[in-house]
Parts: structure tokens; C-alpha cells; sequence
């Protein structure tokens, strides 16, 4: 007899998915183009941190790139994205202006959150980004709580809760776990592993280290994903999100990645060696590895030069807003305090 996708899930199996997952030439150039973007973008914000510019935390993204790229491209209209303090990546993934994004970063009046946010605190609701959380665990129950929402209001939309390794271990993840699939919620949980949470390595942390299986005693259903190569997380990625949004409840996808940067920029992770560092950087950068991709299918050199160009000038328009746009007035301190109910 025929096995079911349901039954696969129910069982803690990845099911197949019914939505097409091809990725073509023009696709593979979008997502080099985003992922590149997002690299150049965390590298000039690394340096607009060392010349006094920005204040206070800042997570890079560099190294992680393909998975905010390649979950971005199964989501739809409406669904909702909210994750922890390394959100630069995700931000750009989902389509917020980059100007918008590093004048936020340095402080000031254009940013997306008028420069109140900062690196850790900003959003923008047209693009569905729900905000980094600088609370570690936090942005989980409250990505649970948007996935209550959509099944309250019945309107086929899926929230995607992303985390690291670290924050895993909290308790307030596994609350989350219980309810929503308790109450079969459309959330697809993002663990993004990059093998260090801050300075402590998951094997001095966890004592379960494959956190795809977190979700066994509440049944939910988890796969373990290359988070280096897009085009698998866009195929995991697909498998879990017709999983929610069938109303099957939860999935738990664990990407499997590594942080090019220390924990912050504050960090100058001595933890691990340079070695290690390199290593990861020769056999398994995202980049690179879509680059190859690209090769194969017939795309040049002088195609990606045009791509890396058009990301510098990007990139570099977004740092001169940021520099110059001007600092909020202080009035904004008493703006976006309360929200004013209707009578």
C-alpha cells in the first residue's frame, strides 16, 4: 500500500513535495546576486562598525548567506519571516531597501525603524520581516504566536522562525514545539547551525547535537539540510512549507552552516582556529559553490562581473545614505511608544 505524505510526517520523515523545486539558469543568477549582495553589504557594515559609524551589537551574516536566500524563495506574499540578531541577511533576502537597512544600522533618520532599532531591532511589515530579536529564543514564541494568527484567520499564510544553535536550548523554544504542533500551526522552524553558539561549540553545548531531531517528542517532523548549498535549502525548504501550509502543523529544518566572522563584532573568536576557518572557506563557501553551479550552466565570467558590479554599486549607494542621512529628531523618542486604539 501507498505511503502518504502525512504518514511520512507523522512518523518524523521528510515528505516529498508537490511543488516545483527546478531552479534554472536565471533563478541560479537571482540567488548568486542576493547572496553576493548580502556579502558585500555585512562586509561594509563590518567596516562601517570599525570606523565608529555604527553603535552598540552587530552580527554578520557572512558565510550563512544561502539560507535566508534560499528559504526566501519558496515563501509567498503574506507569509511572515522573524528571526534572532544576525537578521542582516534576512532583511535583504526578503526585499527590504538596502539603503533602508544600513541607515537603520548607523542610527539614523531614513532607516527602516527611523534609527531607533539599530542592527538588532528593526522591521518592516510590507515585507513581512517581523524583526531581529536581540532576546536569544524570544523571536520563536513570538513566530509561534504569528503562525496563530494565520490559523486563526484561516488565511493560508506560513511563518518561518528562525534560530541558532544556541538558542535551541532554551526552554521557551520547546513550549513553542508543544503548541504549535498541538494545535497543528503553520510554522516552519529555521535552526541555523553554524557549529558555535557565541564561543561555545554545540558539542560543549547540546547534548544532542543533530537539532533536526528536537522536535521528536512533541512529533514533529525534521530534516538535517547543507545550509552552504541554496538550492537544497530552496528543496527542504519547499518540503517543509507544503507541510504547514497543508495544514499538517509544524516542521523543524536544521541547516547545517558555519559563521565566517566571530559571534559579534566585538568577538575575536579565539575559540577556533584559522585553519578551520580557511577550510570552510576552500571546500564549502556558499558563494563559490553557486558559482560552480552557475559554470555548469553555461554562465561566463563576464556575466557575473555585471552581477558583482551592479552589487558594489548597490552596496556602495547604501553606505553614502547611511553615512549621510540625517539623525532622528529627538520628538522621535516619544513616537512608536504606544499604539493609539480605535474608538
Amino acid at each position: 500500500m501507498a505511503r502518504t505524505r502525512k504518514a511520512e510526517a507523522s512518523e518524523g520523515k521528510a515528505p516529498e513535495t508537490g511543488v516545483n523545486t527546478f531552479v534554472g539558469k536565471d533563478e541560479l543568477l537571482k540567488f548568486y546576486q542576493d547572496m553576493l549582495l548580502i556579502r558585500r553589504f555585512e562586509e561594509r557594515a563590518g567596516q562601517l562598525y570599525g570606523m565608529g559609524l555604527i553603535g552598540g551589537f552587530c552580527h554578520l551574516y557572512i558565510g550563512q548567506e544561502a539560507i535566508a536566500v534560499g528559504m526566501q524563495s519558496i515563501s509567498q506574499k503574506g507569509d511572515q519571516i522573524i528571526t534572532g540578531y544576525r537578521d542582516h541577511g534576512h532583511m535583504l533576502a526578503a526585499g527590504m531597501d538596502p539603503r533602508e537597512v544600513m541607515a537603520e544600522l548607523t542610527g539614523r533618520a531614513g532607516g527602516s525603524s527611523k534609527g531607533k532599532g539599530g542592527s538588532m531591532h528593526m522591521f518592516d511589515i510590507e515585507t513581512g520581516f517581523y524583526g531581529g530579536h536581540g532576546i536569544v529564543g524570544a523571536q520563536v514564541a513570538l513566530g509561534t504566536g504569528l503562525a496563530l494568527a494565520n490559523s486563526y484567520k484561516n488565511n493560508g499564510n506560513v511563518s518561518y522562525a528562525y534560530m541558532g544553535d544556541g538558542a535551541a536550548n532554551q526552554g521557551q523554544v520547546y513550549e513553542s514545539f508543544n503548541m504549535a504542533q498541538l494545535w497543528k500551526l503553520p510554522v516552519v522552524y529555521v535552526i541555523e547551525n553554524n557549529q558555535y553558539a557565541m564561543g561555545t561549540s554545540v558539542e560543549r553545548a547540546a547534548s544532542e547535537t543533530d537539532f533536526h531531531k528536537r522536535g521528536t517528542s512533541f512529533r514533529i517532523p525534521g530534516e538535517q539540510v547543507d545550509g552552504m548549498d541554496v538550492v537544497a535549502v530552496r528543496e527542504a525548504g519547499a518540503r517543509a512549507t507544503e507541510h504547514a501550509r497543508s495544514g499538517q502543523g509544524p516542521y523543524i529544518l536544521e541547516m547545517k552552516t558555519y559563521r565566517y566572522r566571530g559571534h559579534s563584532m566585538s568577538d575575536p573568536a579565539k575559540y577556533r582556529t584559522k585553519e578551520e576557518v580557511d577550510e570552510v572557506k576552500t571546500t564549502r563557501d556558499p558563494i563559490d559553490h553557486i558559482k560552480e553551479r552557475l559554470a555548469a550552466a553555461g554562465v561566463t565570467e563576464d556575466d557575473l562581473k555585471g552581477v558583482d558590479a551592479e552589487v558594489k554599486r548597490i552596496v556602495a549607494e547604501a553606505a553614502e545614505f547611511a553615512r549621510t542621512s540625517p539623525e532622528p529628531d529627538p520628538s522621535e523618542l516619544y513616537t512608536d511608544v504606544y499604539l493609539e486604539a480605535a474608538e
